[in-house]
C-alpha cells in the first residue's frame, strides 16, 4: 500500500499544467550590476538621507535624495514612451509622534506606477526605503551615507522599473520609495492609506530592506540565500466576532500558517526555484527580524499582503553606526562593504516574481473544502473569467511549501480521490493562457 500510494501521489503530482516563460529569463538577464552599483554610490553620496534631514540642498539630505530617486523614473517613463505615471505620496507627522519625531517633518514617497493593461486597479509593489541613520536616531546632520540599509532596495526599485517598463502586464506594477522608516515606519503607513483611500487592490508588497550583504557577522559568507520574512496571518479585520470566527476556522481547519502574506512568500519561493534555482530562498516564518520593523508591516495592518525580502547573514557593525573604527573594526553603512553580484540576484528575484504575478490572472475570490470522514477531497471555487484553467495544490501539514498539484480545465470543482482530506493541506490557485499562475487561495469556507 505504501509503494501505491506514492505511485499515486506522483502521478498527480506529474499530471500538471507547467511552463516556463523565456521573457522571465530575459528580465533576469537585462538586470544590470553596473547600473545598481552607479545609483547605491550617488545615493550614499547624498552624505545623510536621514528623514528629517536638509530638504532644500541639491547635494545633501533626503531632499535632494527623493528628488534623484523622482528624476531616475522620470527618464525611464521618458524612454518608454511616458509608461510610468511618477508622483509624490506626502503626509505630515508632528513633533512628538514619538521620541524619533524631534520636529515637524513632511513624509515624502516617490511613487511609480506601471498600469496594467487588463487589470489597471490590481497592483504589485516593490519597495525601498529611501532614509537612512547612524547610532542615534535623532541625529539628522552627521554622515549616514546608508550604503545597504538601504540605498540598494532603493536601487533595487529603479533597476526593477528600468528593465519591466521595457514589458506590457495584465496587472499594474508600483516601484516605491519609501520615507520614515527608521522613524516609525511613518511612509509604508501613508502609502497604505493612500492605497485604501483609491480602493487599490493590492496582489502583494515586495518590502526590500537590506539586499547586498553576503559576509554576516555570524562568519558565514554566503551570496545565495536570501530570506523572506512573512506574518502567519494578514487581515484588515476590525469586528470582534469575525475575528473570533476566523481563530476557531483555524483552530479546527488549519490555516494558522496559511495567511495571504505567507501565500506570496510561498509564491516567491516557487518562482526563485523555477527561474533561478541557483539560489536559496529562506522562508523565515515571523512578520520581521526578532524586535525590529520593516516597511511591509503598515500594509499588513491594515490586511494587505506584505512580506520583506533582505539578505539571510547581516552584519550589524555595518547598520545603524556613526562611520568610525574601533578595535581594528570599521563601522558603518559605506559603500565599499556592498556585494553588488548578490543585489543583482535579490533584484531579479523581484523582478521576475511581479513580472509573474502582473502577468497571471486574479486568484479565485472564495475556495471551499469538504471531505470529513472519506478517502477524498472535494475542492470548490469561485470562477475567475480570465483564467484557462486552475491549480490544485497540496503539501503534507507541516510542510512549508506547495509540493504537489492536480490541473483541471472547464471547471470550478474537483474531486481528489484516494486523498485522505486530514493529512494535508490544500490550495487553488487560478492559470492564465499564458501558463502564469496566481498566488494560492487556502480554502476560506467548509462543506460538506
Amino acid at each position: 500500500m505504501k509503494y501505491l500510494f506514492i505511485c499515486f501521489t506522483l502521478c498527480y503530482s506529474i499530471a500538471v499544467y507547467s511552463q516556463t516563460d523565456q521573457k522571465i529569463y530575459d528580465i533576469i538577464d537585462a538586470i544590470s550590476e553596473e547600473r545598481l552599483q552607479h545609483d547605491v554610490k550617488i545615493l550614499a553620496d547624498f552624505g545623510t538621507r536621514h528623514t528629517l534631514s536638509d530638504t532644500v540642498s541639491d547635494t545633501r539630505g533626503i531632499g535632494a535624495a527623493r528628488r534623484w530617486i523622482k528624476s531616475q523614473f522620470d527618464t525611464i517613463s521618458k524612454d518608454c514612451n511616458d509608461c510610468l505615471e511618477v508622483f509624490y505620496q506626502k503626509d505630515l507627522v508632528e513633533k512628538g509622534r514619538n521620541q524619533r519625531i524631534v520636529k515637524d517633518v513632511m513624509i515624502v514617497n516617490v511613487v511609480a506606477i506601471q498600469r496594467g493593461t487588463k487589470y489597471p486597479n490590481r497592483y504589485i509593489i516593490m519597495s525601498g526605503d529611501i532614509d537612512s541613520r547612524v547610532s542615534d536616531p535623532t541625529d539628522y546632520t552627521s554622515d549616514s551615507p546608508g550604503a545597504n540599509d538601504n540605498a540598494t532596495g532603493m536601487a533595487g526599485a529603479i533597476e526593477a522599473a528600468r528593465v519591466l517598463s521595457k514589458y506590457k502586464f495584465e496587472n499594474s506594477i508600483v516601484y516605491l520609495g519609501l520615507s520614515g522608516e527608521e522613524q516609525g515606519l511613518f511612509g509604508g503607513q501613508g502609502m497604505a492609506k493612500y492605497a485604501q483611500d483609491n480602493s487599490w487592490q493590492i496582489i502583494g508588497v515586495l518590502n526590500n530592506d537590506m539586499i547586498g550583504n553576503i559576509s554576516g557577522i555570524d562568519g558565514v559568507i554566503d551570496n545565495r540565500t536570501f530570506r523572506i520574512f512573512s506574518e502567519p496571518t494578514t487581515t484588515g479585520e476590525k469586528d470582534p466576532k469575525k475575528l473570533a470566527q476566523q481563530a476557531r476556522t483555524r483552530r479546527f481547519y488549519g490555516g494558522e500558517v496559511d495567511g495571504i502574506s505567507r501565500q506570496l512568500a510561498r509564491y516567491v519561493y516557487k518562482t526563485t526555484k523555477t527561474y533561478m534555482p541557483e539560489m536559496n530562498p529562506m522562508m523565515v516564518y515571523r512578520l520581521d527580524r526578532f524586535g525590529r520593523g520593516g516597511h511591509h508591516r503598515p500594509f499588513n495592518d491594515v490586511g494587505f499582503a506584505g512580506i520583506r525580502i533582505m539578505e539571510a547573514h547581516e552584519n550589524y557593525t555595518q547598520q545603524h553606526q556613526d562611520i568610525r573604527t574601533e578595535n581594528g573594526i570599521d563601522y558603518g553603512d559605506t559603500f565599499e562593504h556592498v556585494n553588488f553580484p548578490y543585489c543583482k540576484k535579490l533584484t531579479a528575484v523581484n523582478a521576475i516574481t511581479m513580472a509573474c504575478l502582473a502577468s497571471a490572472p486574479p486568484s479565485p475570490k472564495e475556495v471551499a473544502i469538504g471531505g470529513i470522514v472519506e478517502a477524498s477531497v472535494k475542492l470548490q471555487w469561485s470562477k475567475v473569467e480570465t483564467a484557462k484553467g486552475y491549480k490544485i495544490y497540496w503539501r503534507d501539514t507541516t510542510s512549508p511549501t506547495w509540493d504537489n498539484s492536480r490541473y483541471v480545465e472547464n471547471t470550478t470543482e474537483f474531486t481528489l480521490d484516494g486523498i485522505v482530506i486530514d493529512n494535508y493541506f490544500f490550495g487553488v490557485a487560478s492559470v492564465g493562457n499564458n501558463g502564469h499562475e496566481s498566488i494560492v487561495v487556502f480554502p476560506n469556507k467548509i462543506t460538506k
